[in-house]
This record gives structure tokens, C-alpha cells and sequence, in this order.
């Protein structure tokens, strides 16, 4: 006579060695999908593509000009009256007393880059006016070695490139 015995199931030492080797696959995945070294640059592109458009928008509507300035480490958007001295742009106050800076506005506040050390090219500030038919615009951001280019037709949309 034999007896026979029923297998109930995994023992712990079975789990835990498979889940074990789950949690060795899955870091070694996570580490393997590394950001591309251009995706915080390229993602600082597509967001200030969408905000340009928003301030765009904004200046269509209330007729005022804004104007996009880069900063040492952001950027931010300033509305007010402005003047074109010497080819370079620069802020004359309004007559309210101050240059509205947006600091309340969620998608006009200023911004801080999210790539190291951003350069912008040009170097100016650039005007949003209320012209429904504008002059193309090509604004390059530069990190190190990357470079992307927000371009602006002369419908008024923008893209990153």
C-alpha cells in the first residue's frame, strides 16, 4: 500500500524566490529606461510653445501687448507698455505704475527651466502683439549640447522642432 500526498500549493520558499527574481527584473528594467538627455530641454520647448499661445491668446483679447522674456534660469511674461529703443526692447512703465508680471495667473506666471542652463536665441524679448498675421518667428533654446527651436508661422501657431 501506498500513500499518496496531495501537493496543496507553492511552499514560502518558492514565493518568495520568485518574487525575488520579479523584483530583480523590474529594477533592472526601470534602470534600462533611462530619459532621453534632451527630454527636459525638449519638454521646456513644448511647454513654453503652449504658453506663448496662451499669451497670444490672451493679447488678442485684451488688446495690451505681453512680452516673453528669458531669464538667467526661467523665464516669464510681462504685460505693460513697450518701446523699441536702439533695437533693443525695453520695459517703459504703464500707466498703472507697474508691468503686470503675471505672478496670479497659473499659465502666465514665471517659470524656472527644467534643463541646466538654457540659452535662448535671440537674446530679446519677444513682442506678442494683437496682429491676427504675424512675421515667422524661430526662438531656439540651447542646453549643452541640444537644441530645440519653438517656431511660429505666419498664422500665429507654434511647434517645437
Amino acid at each position: 500500500m501506498t500513500i499518496q500526498r496531495r501537493s496543496r500549493g507553492f511552499t514560502l520558499i518558492e514565493l518568495m524566490i520568485v518574487l525575488i527574481i520579479i523584483g530583480v527584473a523590474t529594477a533592472a528594467i526601470s534602470l534600462d529606461i533611462a530619459p532621453a538627455p534632451d527630454e527636459n530641454l525638449r519638454r521646456d520647448a513644448r511647454e513654453l510653445a503652449l504658453r506663448l499661445t496662451t499669451a497670444q491668446n490672451e493679447v488678442r483679447i485684451d488688446g495690451r501687448v505681453i512680452a516673453w522674456q528669458a531669464l538667467g534660469d526661467g523665464y516669464q511674461f510681462v504685460r505693460g507698455t513697450w518701446t523699441n529703443t536702439l533695437g533693443s526692447v525695453v520695459p517703459v512703465v504703464s500707466t498703472a505704475g507697474e508691468l503686470d508680471r503675471f505672478d496670479s495667473d497659473e499659465a502666465l506666471r514665471p517659470r524656472q527651466w527644467r534643463a541646466t542652463q538654457v540659452a535662448v536665441s535671440p537674446e530679446t524679448p519677444l513682442l506678442l502683439t494683437s496682429e491676427w498675421i504675424g512675421a515667422p518667428l524661430k526662438l531656439e533654446l540651447r542646453s549643452g549640447e541640444h537644441q530645440v527651436a519653438i517656431v511660429r508661422d505666419n498664422t500665429g501657431n507654434y511647434r517645437v522642432e
